[in-house]
């Protein structure tokens, strides 16, 4: 009965051992990938910071000056005029934005035979959005010049 235990203890202590390098053999492969992927973050930041120099440098107002007098018989620039400038609040809005048309504006405006064919195309277009469309208004763009100064610039990223 003793060896009998005794080669139980000793299947177990084999299993344990095993199971016991296994998991470390997989930590240490953890460490390797986290390693390497910190590595790689490293050279994205490098990177990145070695592009924003270069487009500071790129982008210096009087390189761009250079630049322009030496290639203007080919490119025949034009200084931008003031008015040609917009607002972020006047610039259209994004398809996602778009309100869907009401289906009762489209029976209204279609006549005859017409009607099934518009009902049954706006009702299949307008089925997944009818609820979004109700709650949305369409937004306008504010005239210029009237609730602003008109010597004023606003600058600043479009997603305000």
């Amino acid at each position: 009965m003793l060896k009998t235990f005794d080669l139980v203890l000793i299947g177990v202590m084999t299993a344990t051992a095993t199971v016991t390098y296994t998991i470390k053999h997989r930590a240490e492969l953890k460490v390797e990938e986290v390693h390497r992927l910190e590595a790689e973050i490293k050279l994205e930041k490098d990177t990145i910071d070695l592009l924003k120099a270069d487009w500071a440098l790129q982008s210096q107002p009087n390189r761009l000056e250079r630049l322009v007098k030496a290639y203007n018989e080919e490119l025949k620039l034009q200084p931008t005029e003031s008015t040609a400038l917009v607002h972020a609040k006047e610039l259209p809005m994004l398809k996602s934005e778009v309100p869907v048309p009401d289906v009762t504006e489209a029976k209204v405006s279609a006549k005859g035979a017409t009607v099934a064919s518009a009902k049954s195309a706006t009702v299949v277009s307008a089925k997944g959005a009818q609820a979004t469309a109700k709650a949305q208004p369409v937004p306008m763009p504010a005239p210029r010049g009237e609730a602003e100064d008109a010597d004023q610039i606003e600058t600043g990223s479009v997603e305000e």
